[in-house]
């Protein structure tokens, strides 16, 4: 008896420092951002920092707009493109697909996030853009060319290289993760509140939006804030596609950059203190956005599991 509580006793202090484990090394991670930014955020401030447009490393002078911009407009476009796309693939795999082809299409799913972004970058430069610069982003300036206000979206020249592009890239790369976690979610939907819908006269198309949906809406939004943390960490993808130039997007036919793109590109030639404590500062800004993007995603799945 003595003996089995030891061992109890062992394997519960061996798991308990590696969940602390955990903690210390996200601790670590922010003191090191933290030190490592400090002569960045003495000389510029966080306020200036974020709101200036001018990154020039010849004058040392560096502010994260232009990123910060790039950044929040390609995830954004990239849930705009994968949310629908997947909630729609999760309701045919649960409700619509013939059971013999569920595993199937189910499997296919999951499989894309298994793929390397780089190869998702390499497809995207090579099949991709030369699509899009020949085809789609000609075809989008003759329909949207001259319609007020949202013609500007469609300024430019069509390159192929540019914001749309990255973002139906980094879209294709969300999808995995939205479809696989809202499809488990829809699958929890009682039976007896699916077969009640049915009873009352509903058809197969207000079961799921009057139902189903609303059932599983805390881990559809969940799937959807883990996929926005997916997205702003998004680095080698984006940098094939994107242009990589510092400036704020104001077509969607711009190219543009983003965090984690100028701190690949751009850490080995940090030649100076300064300039590589920005870039820690920028990785610092990164660092907490997407821990208090994630921890909103736990929370929300934790609500819907409570519930």
């Amino acid at each position: 008896m003595n003996k089995a509580r030891t061992f109890d006793n062992i394997f519960k202090y061996i798991t308990s420092g590696a969940s602390f484990s955990v903690i210390l090394i996200i601790i670590g991670i922010f003191i090191t951002l933290l030190i490592e930014s400090k002569e960045s955020i003495t000389k510029f401030g966080f306020f200036e920092f974020v709101t200036t447009t001018i990154w020039d490393p010849v004058n040392e002078i560096y502010g994260a707009l232009t990123m910060i911009a790039g950044t929040i407009l390609t995830t954004f476009l990239a849930l705009l493109i994968a949310i629908p796309i997947s909630i729609g693939i999760a309701i045919f795999i649960v409700e619509l697909c013939p059971k013999f082809l569920k595993t199937a299409f189910g499997s296919t799913i999951e499989l894309l996030a298994s793929i390397p972004s780089i190869i998702y970058g390499m497809w995207g430069l090579f099949t991709l853009a030369p699509i899009m610069s020949d085809y789609i982003e000609p075809s989008l300036q003759k329909i949207f060319g001259s319609i007020p206000i949202i013609k500007y979206l469609f300024q430019g020249t069509p390159l192929g290289i540019d914001v749309l592009t990255a973002s139906i890239v980094l879209s294709i790369m969300l999808i995995p993760f939205i479809a696989s976690i809202t499809r488990d979610t829809l699958s929890l939907t009682p039976q007896i509140l699916k077969e009640s819908a049915y009873g009352m006269g509903a058809n197969q198309w207000e079961v799921i939006k009057d139902v189903m949906l609303p059932y599983s809406k805390y881990g559809i939004y969940g799937s959807i804030v883990i996929a926005l943390g997916r997205a702003l960490g998004e680095t080698m993808a984006v940098a094939f596609v994107l242009g990589n130039t510092h400036k704020i997007p104001l077509s969607l036919f711009d190219s543009a950059t983003t965090i984690t793109v100028v701190l690949a590109n751009e850490f080995t030639e940090a030649t100076t203190d300064l300039y590589l404590s920005s870039l820690f500062f920028l990785a610092l800004i990164l660092f907490i956005s997407s821990f208090i993007i994630l921890s909103f995603a736990k929370y929300i799945i934790r609500k819907k599991n409570v519930r």
